[in-house]
């Protein structure tokens, strides 16, 4: 990595994403933004990354923006502001295409900006001491990383908007009892539990995987019926790969399958 912000680790297929601002409770600064954009991309273009895990060091997953950062900014002119609008559209980690499987390991904080970033993640999974929240409207700003688009879309609307427009926090047993986090583990657990749902996913063929995961994110934005055709698609293209014919055969031989992603 170009900056030590953010830590990255790989092995067994699985990389393990870490914001590593832990004085600062991991808050994005452009640093550790534009840090964590590189992380992700290398997610996407190393082949033999097949899942990655997301966490925070210091017993913080992050507590949103760096606001130190923001209040020396100055005020925004027009043409700022659509530039601002661009950048977040066109090169955020929110908008930032994702094939891989990601999991969110979540400790302590995961406010703001850090609750956009593990909305981005197919799982997540937290300790008992995790706080969940979107405050941008107490100080005034605008949840520009996808927070409340999806936030409303992975837990029932009446909270979702309770916590977007009052600000409040949830803790980690309402967080899962809304659907937001699958999995509550003890903190000395959690990096080896994401780890091992990474492992699990990172065994599977890894063009099923990607398919599986594009049309359950499509069927969010589709009619049954269209979600239904389109997993028909996909079906039947990943029917035709090497790894489909691996699978039976593994099972018949009784051995581990040997997943190439062809």
């Amino acid at each position: 990595m170009s900056s030590d912000t953010v830590r990255f680790d790989l092995a067994d297929r699985v990389a393990v994403i870490t914001l590593n601002r832990p004085s600062q409770r991991n808050a994005m600064n452009r640093e550790l933004s534009g840090a964590l954009l590189e992380a992700l991309q290398r997610v996407r273009e190393d082949a033999d990354i097949r899942a990655a895990v997301l966490t925070g060091a210091g017993g913080t997953f992050s507590a949103g923006a760096d606001l130190k950062e923001r209040a020396q900014g100055g005020r925004a002119d027009a043409n700022k502001i659509e530039s601002i609008v661009e950048t977040h559209r066109t090169k955020g980690f929110s908008t930032m295409p994702m094939e891989k499987p990601l999991i969110a390991a979540i400790d302590g904080y995961c406010l703001a900006a850090g609750l956009e970033l593990a909305l981005i993640c197919d799982i997540r999974i937290c300790t008992p001491e995790a706080r969940f929240g979107l405050p941008e409207i107490i100080r005034g700003f605008f949840p520009g990383g996808g927070g409340p688009q999806r936030l409303v879309r992975a837990i029932p609307q009446s909270a979702a908007m309770e916590m977007i427009l009052t600000g409040d926090q949830i803790d980690a047993s309402t967080a899962q009892q809304f659907g937001l986090v699958s999995r509550v583990v003890p903190q000395e657990d959690l990096l080896d539990t994401a780890r091992q749902i990474a492992q699990r996913i990172a065994g599977h063929a890894p063009l099923a995987v990607r398919a599986v995961k594009e049309v359950a994110q499509a069927s969010l934005d589709e009619t049954l019926d269209q979600a239904l055709r389109f997993g028909g698609t996909l079906r039947w293209i990943i029917g035709q790969t090497d790894d489909a014919k691996e699978g039976p055969r593994a099972f018949a031989e009784r051995r581990e399958a040997q997943y190439k992603g062809q």
